[in-house]
Formats: structure tokens, sequence, C-alpha cells
């Protein structure tokens, strides 16, 4: 089976088992609505089943608190710290014509759309008040590219490319 995976646990919450999630994914309820879950154990050889019980975002920090079935006390929940919180790849929501799925978009080629040249490759999507694209260009520079459409027009995901028009300086910078 294939995996997505949708947030990473960096800390146990208070004493009653709840962990600190952050998120990789647009879609609160997989860390809100109860159900099967999967946790994936660094150096395990595959995830494991975990229940959802809640969970709740905590504005200010960008973090889910969740509670999973069986972590009962901070100790079982920092067993789980640095594991990854996944779901079956077959359970993508379905997106709005110009929505991307994260993991979609990484190792997109990064194509300037006037000279037809690869610059870079996507690296990684950053949230922010508009999504902003870590490009790692050929010499081996990383930059931030906004990710909206006068500047990302086309987005290529059989080609597996986007092609850019990047306003003066920005990639030069």
């Amino acid at each position: 089976m294939d995996w997505l995976e949708i947030g990473k646990i960096v800390a146990a919450q208070g004493l009653r088992g709840e962990v600190r999630v952050y998120p990789n994914t647009d879609f609160p309820e997989r860390f809100e609505q109860p159900g099967t879950r999967w946790i994936w154990y660094p150096n395990a050889p595959a995830p494991e089943p975990i229940e959802l019980l809640s969970g709740r975002y905590l504005a200010g920090k960008g973090l889910y608190v969740v509670q999973f079935a069986g972590i009962s006390n901070r100790d079982q929940a920092e067993g789980l710290r640095n594991c990854r919180v996944l779901v079956p790849e077959t359970d993508r929501p379905i997106l709005e014509a110009g929505e991307f799925h994260v993991a979609d978009l990484l190792e997109l080629a990064v194509i300037d759309q006037v000279t037809q040249q690869q610059i870079g490759v996507v690296k990684d999507v950053i949230s922010a008040g508009n999504d902003l694209l870590e490009v790692e260009l050929t010499s081996g520079k990383k930059v931030l590219i906004p990710f909206v459409e006068p500047i990302v027009p086309v987005v290529d995901l059989e080609q597996r490319r986007i092609e850019i028009t990047p306003p003066t300086g920005l990639i030069e910078a």
C-alpha cells in the first residue's frame, strides 16, 4: 500500500497522552475527525494502525494536539515523538480546479516559461499567506517562489513540470 504523510509528531502535550503534530496537509479533518490513521515509527519496516480519538488546532502554534487510543500518559506520548502520521494514498480528498496535493508538487521540474529551460526542482511547499514553492536551482541555491497564477501559470502533473514567469530579480537575487 502507498501512503500519504499528513503530519509528524513533534512532542508530547500535557500529562494525559496527547501529542503535538506538525501538519503536512491542508485538510483539518485529518486531525479533527476520529478514525483510523497509521503511525510510522522511525526505523520501523511499515506503519501501524492507530485510532485517532480527538484533535484540536492550536492556531498560534500551527500545530494540532491529538489524542490516540491507547496513549494515556506523557511517557507513552513521548514514545511517539518523531513518528509520522499517515493515511492510505487512496484517501485523497477531491480538489477543486487549481488546487494540488503537496506531494504531487514535490520534485516537479521548474521551467522558465520564456526560455523553456529547466531552472530547478520543487523541494517543498511552505504554507504562508500564499503558498511558497521552495525551489532548488540548478546552481544548488534555494529560492522561494510565490505559488500564485501570475508567477506559476502552468502546473502539468502529467509531464511532471511547472512553468514560471518570475518577476525580475526573483531568481537572480
